[in-house]
């Protein structure tokens, strides 16, 4: 043995490879800086098939999104936990770069929003240069806000945790959205119900069991919904919404970009 090598990396390849297969995409980037052996053991595609969701539950990407097919396994993997990828339906995809579960985000278009063909109520289609979609819906007025979207479970991975977030914007005369709404998560029978409110008013205090949003790094803000367990024994939709129905008092100036159904670690 030379020195300064390890013992462990005298090991076989596939040994190692089967080994940092059953560890996680981060613990498999790090062990490639460990030396050159465990660099071509954690670079192989055996390690990163494991990581990857089987090749019949990858659903196929729209036209253009993979304009150079990357490299072995590894790059498909670093490709679609990167960035989104648009679907050919409409939705975006992306893999959660910890776990390798499947993330997706349903877009306005797809969602069922209450008076969304009035233009009077909704201003249907705009287009914003930071969408991840080629058109989002602009509230102009209403009472009744209610915005619902579903995804079949089988879409998801199995056995994983995942919460829904409501991505928007507000603009410069938005107003009657500092109300708490309502929230729901439904999936498997099972029914799960929070209040939330989509734009805090410093003036008013919010009872501590209304989530609040948060200003997400691209400039748009997300509101938890709800979150839940994908245990794969589902056969039907995840349901997911919002409705403020009750106060009916006027509301305007909300931008829906979508619904992420994204892996909660």
């Amino acid at each position: 043995m030379e020195p300064g090598q390890c013992e462990i990396a005298r090991l076989p390849e596939e040994i190692l490879s089967a080994a940092l297969s059953r560890t996680s995409p981060r613990d498999a980037c790090r062990a490639a800086a460990v030396s050159p052996a465990f660099r071509a053991a954690a670079d192989s595609d055996a390690v990163w098939a494991c990581f990857l969701p089987p090749p019949a539950d990858l659903p196929p990407l729209a036209d253009g999104e993979l304009l150079l097919p990357p490299r072995g396994k590894k790059g498909l993997f670093l490709r679609l936990s990167g960035s989104p990828a648009l679907l050919p339906g409409g939705l975006s995809m992306w893999l959660d770069r910890e776990s390798g579960a499947k993330c997706y985000m349903v877009p306005a278009r797809d969602l069922s929003i209450a008076w969304r063909d009035t233009p009077r109520y909704w201003t249907s289609w705009i287009h914003l240069a930071d969408s991840r979609f080629p058109e989002s819906a602009q509230l102009r007025f209403v009472c009744w806000l209610e915005i619902r979207g579903r995804i079949h479970s089988k879409m998801l991975s199995r056995g994983s945790a995942y919460a829904n977030y409501m991505v928007y914007k507000l603009d410069d005369e938005s107003y009657g959205l500092d109300w708490p709404a309502d929230a729901s998560v439904s999936i498997g029978g099972t029914d799960l119900a929070r209040k939330v409110c989509l734009q805090p008013n410093p003036q008013r205090s919010h009872a501590e069991d209304v989530v609040l949003p948060r200003e997400r790094g691209d400039g748009w803000m997300e509101l938890e919904l709800g979150e839940f367990v994908c245990e794969g024994d589902e056969d039907g939709d995840v349901s997911f919404g919002l409705a403020e129905t009750k106060r009916l008092n006027g509301k305007g100036g909300l931008i829906m970009q979508g619904i992420e159904i994204r892996h909660k670690n």
